[in-house]
C-alpha cells in the first residue's frame, strides 16, 4: 500500500468518527427536554466531531500533496468560542430560572453570580 491510500483510509476513518460525533450530538439536542441537557450535547459531542472533520480535512490536504493548515486555525477558534459560549448560555439559563438551580456549597454564602450581596438587599 502506497502512503497515499493509507492516508485516504485514515481520512475516510476520521470522517466517519467525526460524522458519528456530530450525529449524536445533533439527537441530543433533539432528545433532551431541559436546556442544560440539551447544551451539553452540541457542546461537547459536537466539537469532537467537527475536529475530527477538521483532521480529516488537514490529512487529505496534506495527502494529495497540497498543504493546508487553515483548519487548525479553525479549531482553535472553535475549542476557544464553545466552551466560552456554553457558560454564558448556562448562566442566562440558571439566572432565568429555566432549570433547577445548582446546589448551594457547604461553606459559602455567595455562590457564583447567584449569591446577592448584603447592600442591594437593603434597597
Amino acid at each position: 500500500m502506497t502512503a497515499q491510500i493509507i492516508g485516504t483510509y485514515i481520512v475516510s476513518l476520521s470522517l466517519m468518527i467525526g460524522s458519528g460525533f456530530v450525529l449524536v450530538g445533533a439527537i441530543g439536542l433533539l432528545k433532551f427536554n431541559d436546556p442544560m441537557t440539551r447544551l451539553h450535547a452540541p457542546t461537547k459531542v459536537g466539537t469532537i466531531g467537527i475536529g475530527m472533520l477538521l483532521v480529516a480535512s488537514i490529512i487529505h490536504s496534506f495527502d494529495i500533496g497540497k498543504p493546508s493548515t487553515h483548519e487548525l486555525l479553525i479549531m482553535v477558534f472553535l475549542f476557544v468560542t464553545a466552551p466560552i459560549s456554553a457558560n454564558f448560555i448556562g448562566k442566562v439559563n440558571i439566572h432565568g430560572r429555566a432549570c433547577d438551580p445548582p446546589p448551594a456549597p457547604p461553606k459559602d454564602d455567595n455562590w457564583s453570580t447567584l449569591g446577592v450581596p448584603e447592600s442591594e438587599h437593603d434597597t
